[in-house]
């Protein structure tokens, strides 16, 4: 993950607003959710008590290193807010996730959480999900070749993830599949396509997972919108 980036401080200082005392908080990863931590780690060396569950091993350190206390999913019952970053937010309030490589450890926090908040800069803004090119899909390193004959086979051609000349393997010990991508019209029906490939872990589409999307403009405005999740 990069340092904090000025075009996430503000919609980091305003996700903090929603961090209760006493709660658990849903650590994301990435560029966003970096600028986030940072911003709580802040308020917990001020005297907020909170605990996070990390959605990675980056973003663990991270919070390990500014004093915020860490659980897993043994230690609490559920998650309060968790709040992470997007790659794509398109009208409806659906997502596209996992340039980082955390998606399938990203949405399972996701999922066990209260309140889902996405903070993403302007640049992330889409018509429609597929438009920036590119879908990340988890698969077992055992079923890579088969998952990607799959894949094709359904209009997604992928390339391995690679990392410095090898392949990129997750905090899971899987490989990540990148998709080209079109238009993802129907993202909850394309997710269930894919996951119905063996092997398949998981997918970047965050569909109907969103309560609160964050968008900051280029001036440092934050636009709050309702995102999909029922």
């Amino acid at each position: 993950m990069s340092a904090n980036a000025p075009d996430t401080d503000a919609i980091a200082a305003k996700a903090v607003e929603l961090v209760q005392p006493d709660t658990v908080v849903g650590l994301g990863t990435g560029r966003a959710a970096t600028a986030f931590i940072q911003a709580l780690g802040a308020k917990v060396q001020a005297g907020l008590r909170i605990r996070g569950l990390p959605t990675s091993e980056v973003s663990a350190e991270l919070a390990t290193k500014l004093g915020i206390p860490l659980v897993t999913f043994d230690d609490v019952p559920y998650i309060d807010v968790c709040v992470d970053g997007a790659d794509e937010v398109d009208p409806n309030g659906d997502l596209i996730k996992g340039y980082g490589g955390a998606l399938v450890r990203e949405k399972v926090v996701a999922a066990y959480a209260r309140t889902f908040v996405v903070l993403a800069g302007g640049e992330k803004v889409v018509k429609v999900l597929g438009e920036r090119g590119k879908l990340p899909v988890e698969v077992v390193t055992f079923a890579l070749t088969p998952c990607r004959k799959r894949l094709e086979a359904l209009g997604f051609p992928s390339a391995l993830r690679m990392k410095d000349g090898k392949p990129f393997v997750t905090d899971n010990g899987n490989y990540i599949l990148d998709c080209r991508t079109t238009a993802i019209t129907a993202p909850a029906d394309t997710e269930a396509q894919i996951l119905a490939i063996p092997g398949v872990v998981g997918t970047g589409i965050f569909a109907k997972m969103a309560h609160t999307i964050m968008i900051q403009g280029t001036d440092g405005s934050v636009e709050v919108r309702a995102g999909s999740a029922k």
